[in-house]
C-alpha cells in the first residue's frame, strides 16, 4: 500500500477532530479545542504542568525522538550570548535553555582572564516561569549540574504577560514551547518588547503547523493517536498531553505569528522552519 494511500485514509479518521472549532466569543479563548473563559485557562494550563512536570524531560525526549535538545541547541545560536549579557529565559522552568545559555558563555574563553573573570560575575540569567513545580525541577537539575549556587542564574516565578522586570533591562529573550500556553499572546510579546534594551533580540521556538500534505496526515496521526498514549503509558496521564498537541494546532501558523511579533514593535522579523514547520523559530529585534 502507498504512503499516499495511507495517509488518505488516515485523513478521512482524522478530518473530524480537526474540524475548525467554533469561533471564540470575546470573553473566551482556547483551551486545546475547548472553549473557556479568560479567567479559567491560566489555572488550567498551570493544572497541566503541575501534572507533567516531573516526567516533562523524558516526555520531551519520548514525543521528540530526542530532537528537542538540537531544535534548543539551535535557537541558542541564534542568541550568540555573550558574557556579561542580562537575559531573561520565559516559561523557562526546567533550566533547559539556561544551562545552554550559561554553558555557550562559559565555553567562550577567548579574552582576557581578568576581564572575562568579572564580565562572568556581572551574567545574569533569569529563569522565569509561572508555574513553581516547574522551576522546582530545574532548581534540581541546576544542583545536579553543580550549578545551583551560581550567582548567575537567577529562577523567579512569574507571569508572562505581566512581568516585574525594568524597561530596557534585558539584552535577550527566549521563550521555548511555552507562548502558545498563554491566555494573550500580544501582551507577552509587549512585555518582551518593553523588558528588552534597544538592540535586543527576542527568540521564540515554538511548535508550529506542517505544510506537506502527506506529512501533515501522517504528524497528525502521530500526534493525536500516539502521543496522549504515550502520557497515559509513561506518565499516567493523557488528558495534559492531549490538550498539548491541541494547543499546537490552535496556535497562530508561522506568517501570522510573525506579523504579530512585528505589530508588537520588532523588526527584521524572521522564521525558521525545522523538521518541515513541526517546529518554528522566530526571531525579532529592538531596534
Amino acid at each position: 500500500m502507498s504512503v499516499r494511500m495511507i495517509a488518505r485514509r488516515l485523513g478521512s479518521k482524522l478530518l473530524p477532530r480537526f474540524a475548525p472549532a467554533a469561533t471564540l466569543h470575546s470573553h473566551a479563548t482556547s483551551f486545546g479545542f475547548k472553549e473557556v473563559n479568560e479567567e479559567e485557562k491560566s489555572q488550567l494550563v498551570g493544572n497541566v504542568f503541575t501534572k507533567v512536570a516531573s516526567n516533562y524531560d523524558i516526555m520531551n525526549d519520548l514525543m521528540s525522538g530526542g530532537l528537542h535538545r538540537l531544535w534548543k541547541d539551535r535557537l541558542v545560536s541564534k542568541l550568540t550570548p555573550f558574557p556579561g549579557m542580562k537575559h531573561l529565559d520565559v516559561a523557562g522552568g526546567t533550566g533547559d535553555v539556561a544551562f545552554r545559555i550559561l554553558e555557550t558563555i562559559n565555553s567562550g574563553r577567548a579574552m582576557d582572564d581578568t576581564l572575562e573573570d568579572n564580565l562572568q560575575e556581572e551574567t545574569q540569567i533569569y529563569v522565569c516561569d509561572i508555574n513553581p513545580n516547574m522551576l522546582n525541577v530545574g532548581k534540581k537539575r541546576a544542583q545536579e549540574r553543580g550549578l545551583g549556587n551560581l550567582g548567575s542564574l537567577v529562577w523567579v516565578e512569574g507571569d508572562a504577560e505581566k512581568l516585574t522586570f525594568n524597561d530596557d533591562s534585558m539584552d535577550g529573550y527566549t521563550i521555548a514551547f511555552g507562548i502558545r500556553n498563554v491566555t494573550h499572546i500580544e501582551k507577552v510579546l509587549a512585555e518582551a518588547y518593553r523588558v528588552l534594551k534597544r538592540g535586543g533580540r527576542f527568540l521564540c521556538l515554538e511548535l508550529s503547523h506542517v505544510d506537506t500534505p502527506i506529512f501533515k496526515q501522517l504528524y497528525d496521526y502521530y500526534s493525536f493517536s500516539v502521543i496522549p498514549v504515550v502520557g497515559e503509558l509513561v506518565a499516567g496521564d493523557r488528558d495534559s498531553y492531549q490538550y498539548l498537541v491541541e494547543s499546537v494546532r490552535r496556535f497562530p501558523r508561522q506568517e501570522v505569528f510573525a506579523s504579530m511579533i512585528a505589530d508588537a514593535g520588532f523588526q527584521q522579523v524572521e522564521y525558521e522552519n525545522l523538521v518541515g514547520g513541526v517546529v518554528a523559530i522566530h526571531s525579532g529585534l529592538k531596534i
